[in-house]
C-alpha cells in the first residue's frame, strides 16, 4: 500500500513537472520579441552560453533543471537552437559540483578523501574533457545540430511525436487555467513554472530515492558494478528513473571512499548516467510538440553519446586527471574548495559580465 502511494505521488509530480515546463514556454512567448532579442545577444556568444550553462547548474544543483528550462526557452522562440546547444554543454559540467561537495565529507580522513575526491572529479573531467573536444567541432561543423535535426525529422515523420499529444492535452487546461488567473503575466507565469519545476524535481528525486535505493544498496557489490555493460546500463537507467544525475553520480562516492569500488569500476556508470539524464530533456520536449525543442533535446543526447565515443576509449586521461587531482587535493585540502569555488562559480560569473 505503502509502494502504491509514493507510486501515485510520483505519477502526480511527473505530472506537475510537465505544467511547469508548459508555463515556462507560455511565459517566453508572452514576453514578446523584445525580450527574445535581448536574451539571444547575452547567448550568441558560445563561450558565454557554456558558461551560463556551467552556473546555472551549479546554482541549481540541477542539469535536469536546466536542460529542460532550455528546452523551455528553445520551443518559446526565445532562443535559437545554435545558440541552446553550448548551454546544454555547460549544464553537463555544472552538474557535477554535487559530486565533489559530497567528497567534501571524508575530508577529516585523508586517504579516504583522497578515494572519495578521485571518484567525484572523474566525471567533472569527462565532461570538461567532452566540452573542449566537441564545442569546437560544433561551431565549425555543427555536427550535434545537423545530426539532432535529421533525428527529429524522423521522430516527426514516424508518428513518434503523436506521444506528445495526450501529453499536451493533459497539461494544457491547467496552464490555461493559471493564464487566466495571472492575467497572461509573462513574469509571474515564469516565476510559477519555475517553482512548479524545482519542486516537482526534488520531489521525483526524493520519492524514487524512497521507492529503489534500499534495494539498489543489497546488488551494489555483487552485481551492479561487475563488468562494464551492468555499471553503464545501471547508471543510465536509474538516473532515467531518478531524473537528477547529481544523485546517482553522488551515490558512489561514498563506496569510492570506503574502498568498496575503485574509480575504473564506476566510470562507466558515471558516463551511463550522461545518456540518462537527457530522458528530462526529452520528456520536455515531448510536452511541448515543438520540432525545435525536440531537435534540442537529441542534442542533449548526441553530445553525450559522441563524449563517450571518442573518450571511452581514451578513459585513462579523466581516469588519470582525478587521481593526480585527488592526491594533491589530499595534500593541500583547501585546493577542493577553491576548485568548487573558482570553477564553478567565480570563472563563469567573470566570463559572462565581462563577455556578455
Amino acid at each position: 500500500m505503502e509502494t502504491l502511494k509514493k507510486t501515485l505521488f510520483l505519477l502526480l509530480t511527473l505530472y506537475s513537472f510537465l505544467i511547469g515546463i508548459k508555463l515556462i514556454e507560455s511565459a517566453f512567448k508572452l514576453f514578446g520579441s523584445g525580450f527574445a532579442e535581448d536574451l539571444i545577444t547575452v547567448t550568441t556568444n558560445p563561450i558565454v552560453g557554456l558558461f551560463i550553462g556551467i552556473l546555472a547548474t551549479s546554482l541549481m544543483q540541477s542539469s535536469s533543471a536546466t536542460t529542460s528550462i532550455i528546452v523551455g526557452l528553445v520551443a518559446g522562440g526565445g532562443v535559437p537552437i545554435v545558440n541552446a546547444i553550448p548551454m546544454i554543454m555547460g549544464a553537463n559540467i555544472g552538474t557535477t559540483v554535487t559530486n565533489t561537495i559530497v567528497s567534501m565529507a571524508h575530508v577529516r580522513r585523508r586517504e579516504e578523501f583522497k578515494l572519495a575526491l578521485s571518484g567525484a572529479t572523474v566525471h567533472d573531467f569527462f565532461n570538461i574533457i567532452a566540452v573542449i573536444i566537441l564545442l569546437p567541432i560544433e561551431y565549425f561543423t555543427h555536427i550535434l545540430e545537423i545530426s539532432a535535426t535529421y533525428l527529429a525529422e524522423i521522430f516527426f515523420d514516424t508518428g513518434g511525436i503523436t506521444l506528445a499529444a495526450p501529453l499536451k492535452i493533459a497539461v494544457t487546461p491547467v496552464v490555461n487555467a493559471i493564464s487566466s488567473v495571472v492575467s497572461d503575466s509573462g513574469p509571474l507565469m515564469l516565476i510559477l513554472g519555475l517553482v512548479i519545476l524545482f519542486g516537482s524535481l526534488r520531489y521525483i528525486v526524493k520519492i524514487m530515492k524512497s521507492l529503489i535505493m534500499t534495494k539498489m544498496e543489497v546488488f551494489i557489490d555483487k552485481y551492479l558494478f561487475k563488468t562494464v555493460i551492468t555499471s553503464f546500463l545501471v547508471g543510465a537507467i536509474f538516473t532515467a528513473l531518478v531524473q537528477s544525475s547529481s544523485v546517482t553520480t553522488s551515490l558512489v562516492v561514498p563506496l569510492i571512499g570506503s574502498g568498496m569500488l575503485t574509480v575504473e569500476k564506476i566510470f562507466p556508470y558515471m558516463i551511463g548516467a550522461n545518456i540518462g539524464t537527457t530522458i528530462t530533456a526529452i520528456l520536455a520536449s515531448l510536452v511541448t510538440a515543438s520540432k525545435p525543442a525536440v531537435t534540442i533535446a537529441f542534442v542533449h543526447l548526441i553530445f553525450n553519446m559522441f563524449g563517450i565515443i571518442i573518450l571511452y576509449p581514451l578513459k585513462f586521461i579523466p581516469i588519470g586527471i582525478s587521481k593526480k587531482f585527488a592526491a594533491f587535493a589530499s595534500e593541500h585540502r583547501w585546493v577542493t574548495i577553491m576548485y568548487l569555488i573558482v570553477a564553478f562559480y567565480a570563472i563563469p560569473l567573470i566570463v559572462i559580465i565581462i563577455l556578455r
